[in-house]
Parts: C-alpha cells; structure tokens; sequence
C-alpha cells in the first residue's frame, strides 16, 4: 500500500465550476495542493482571474456560465483548446432561490434548475470524451458532483426549486454512475451541510449559532469539505462509486429531533 500516493493528485488535470468563490475555491486550493493542474470556471470573469492568480501557480481561470446550452459549450470548447484530456470534474457551480409559495416565480424555478441539475448533466456529457481519453480501471476520471444536505433534508427556508434540484442531482449522480463506470469514469457526490459562504449565510455571519444546533457543534471548515473532495478525486476514491457523501457534522444522519433551522 503506498500511502504517498494514495491522495496525491499529482499530474492530473482538473477543471471546477463555480471555482472562483466559496466552496469551489477550496476545492481549487486543495487540489492545486495535492499536486493537480486546475482550471476555474465562474460566471464573472474577474472573480475568476482574481482567485486564480491569489491560489497561484497551478490555477488557471478558465471563465464561462453554465446556465444555458451555449455557456456550456462554450466552457467545453475552452477547456479543449488548452488539454486534450480531463481526470477530474467538480460540478460545483450553484444558485438557490427563495420565495413564498404562492408568490414563487418560473424564473425562480428555471434557474435554479438550469444551473444545479442540467449543467452538471450536461457538461459531463459534452466532455465524455475528454473524461475517457487516459481513464483506465486502475486510474479512472472522477466526475464530482456537489448537491447539499437540502437534497436529503428539509431546511425552514421556502427553497424548492433548490430542494428539488439537490435531491435530483443525489439520484442523478447515481443513475450517470451507473452508466459512466464501464467507461471508466467514477461519479460521486458531495453533500455539504454548514459551511460559510455567500450562499450559506446563516454559517457565514451566525457561525456560533448555527454550530449549537449540529451534532458536532460547530460548522465546517475548509479543510472539511477539501479533504472529502480529495478523497473522492484521488486514487484513495477508485472504488467509489455512485455514493453521496454527506460532510455535515452529523446533522442529517446523526441529529437527535428536528434541527431542520440549521
């Protein structure tokens, strides 16, 4: 057993969407860590190019907005323009949307839909063939998906565009497994619970509070969340397959009553 090279991503080549802020961008510093060459992907172009040049060396801003059809292409062509193949993608781009349930809107509902279940699909897709192109059975591509624990609990929040869409990507990433494995390529899932960012407010700016109602009293931290992605993208997560792990401190799976407020 070499354990050296057991969460070494040394020599692949990743790309991460939505890796220009928040959970991508740990994602990205991890793995530019372990030894990989990383592309960023995020809607606006200067936060792209600002977090890459901050992670440095092994960064690489790679922009594009995967909401639609013609983002998506686009992010494919780019990424084929600079590698003739890929060992890891991080569908991590995310949107939620939160409304009353008599007032929200279709706009609420296609977003939200478009960019957390329809993308990650469809770009694992479209690039299939750069996913394939070195996958062995001993070193397959990894395809990560990130959902949430909303995928697999109740929030208090009148989400349900966001809900649905997690709780799809669960399954989905189960039935794209089920297809991409003879391919040789592993599909997972992450599901974060409590992390601080621009779309976990509540963990951002009420971390103390928000700790009081987990399991393992406290949020996430960075190195939480990144040592789950690395091990589903190193060798250490070969024979992983089709699995949604859930990095919460407890709260889906271990909480005593309701804490659906956290």
């Amino acid at each position: 057993m070499d354990i050296a090279t057991l969460f070494s991503l040394k020599g692949k080549v990743a790309l991460i969407t939505g890796g220009s802020r928040g959970l991508g961008k740990s994602f990205a510093r991890a793995f530019v860590a372990s030894g990989a060459k990383v592309y960023i992907s995020s809607r606006k172009a200067e936060n792209c190019f600002a977090t890459a040049e901050e992670i440095g060396e092994g960064c690489i801003a790679l922009p594009g907005d995967v909401a639609d059809m013609a983002g998506i292409d686009a992010l494919v062509a780019a990424i084929k323009e600079k590698e003739d193949h890929l060992d890891i993608l991080v569908n991590n781009a995310g949107v939620a949307w939160g409304e009353d349930y008599l007032d929200f809107p279709e706009k609420g509902w296609d977003k939200t839909m478009d960019v957390n279940l329809k993308a990650p699909f469809f770009l694992t897709q479209k690039l299939h063939g750069m996913l394939t192109a070195r996958a062995t059975p001993g070193d397959p591509s990894k395809v990560i998906n990130i959902a949430s624990i909303d995928g697999q609990r109740l929030n208090p929040w009148e989400t349900y565009s966001y809900h649905a869409s997690k709780s799809g990507l669960i399954y989905l990433t189960r039935r794209v497994a089920a297809r991409l494995i003879k391919d040789n390529v592993v599909v997972n899932a992450i599901a974060p619970g409590a992390f601080a960012s621009d779309m976990n407010r509540a963990a951002r700016d009420h971390a103390d509070e928000v700790g009081q109602r987990i399991p393992s009293g406290r949020i996430g931290t960075e190195e939480d969340i990144s040592a789950a992605a690395l091990y589903l993208a190193a060798r250490s997560g070969n024979y992983v397959v089709g699995h949604t792990l859930t990095v919460d401190g407890g709260l889906v799976n271990a909480a005593i009553g309701s804490s659906i407020d956290a």
